[in-house]
């Protein structure tokens, strides 16, 4: 399970994206995603079991740092960066605009990824909607922003149901599965599973799940060891998929072991790792 933050300081907000009319229509299936963590350094676990190249821990207000993640996720062939988000005010979303702004101009766009439990949530699908969908760097499906739902907050059909309600038709909904999501009466427009202690998860119709490991920060051995072969053949059975929703667990979770991000112990001759690279090898 993915862990959460503790408390964590203030980061200065920059000032919110310009408004831009997003295009409509919806960009070419399948989409490969990867599930993004702008948190660091104040929610870096001091026993991380890898370093990486970037530092340990590094700064996700850095420019140089979000330049080189843009880059790196470009070489992999991300097309979404699902960034977590936990809650209006937090350093999470103090950094959503720099992470808009640094991908201007490449073709890299953001969705976010909600995490707080219930209790907000009318509140907060207005504030995303009002400060970020417009953002020409966005996501958009079908016309409306993407956005991502943790399980925190949806765990039953009631709770689809009432996201749904909530969300009032202005965000393409991506909510996490659970036992028994296909048979819920009222269904949002897409379904994800969040499952890093699994290589590859597939979800028939909606997403497919990759993993490079899992060995979280407080456990003295993986739940999912590494091996770089494995993941490459999770990779191209992803691609062979052709499931809408293609993603990646994760881009740069350092607490729980996940990240596909470079780092000391698999560098390789190129400035993106051994994961990046078995990602841009496989399109």
């Amino acid at each position: 399970m993915k862990p959460t933050p503790g408390d964590q300081p203030t980061v200065a907000a920059s000032a919110p994206p310009p408004a831009a009319s997003p295009s409509g229509g919806a960009p070419d299936l399948p989409i490969r995603a990867a599930f993004f963590y702008p948190w660091y350094p104040e929610s870096w676990y001091p026993s991380s079991h890898f370093t990486p190249t970037l530092g340990a821990p590094y700064d996700s207000s850095a420019p140089d740092v979000l330049a080189y993640q843009v880059a790196a996720m470009e070489y992999a062939h991300v097309e979404v960066a699902i960034a977590s988000w936990w809650g209006q005010g937090t350093p999470t979303d103090a950094r959503i605009p720099l992470l808009l702004g640094a991908a201007a101009g490449t073709a890299l766009k953001w969705a976010l990824y909600y995490e707080p439990g219930p209790g907000t949530q009318a509140a907060d699908l207005t504030y995303i909607y009002t400060r970020y969908a417009a953002n020409p760097q966005y996501e958009h499906f079908d016309g409306k922003p993407v956005l991502f739902v943790y399980s925190r907050s949806v765990a039953s059909c009631a709770d689809a149901a009432s996201w749904v309600s909530l969300n009032a038709g202005r965000f393409y909904l991506d909510l996490q599965v659970f036992g028994g999501y296909q048979s819920c009466a009222i269904q949002p427009d897409q379904w994800h599973q969040y499952a890093p202690a699994e290589r590859q998860d597939e979800q028939a119709g909606h997403s497919f799940s990759v993993s490079p490991g899992f060995w979280l920060y407080s456990s003295a051995t993986p739940l999912l060891a590494r091996d770089p072969v494995a993941f490459t053949q999770a990779v191209q059975e992803m691609v062979a998929s052709a499931e809408p929703w293609q993603l990646i667990t994760t881009w740069n979770e350092w607490g729980e072991g996940t990240a596909v991000e470079d780092a000391v112990q698999w560098q390789s001759a190129d400035p993106y790792g051994q994961y990046v690279d078995i990602l841009h090898a496989i399109p």
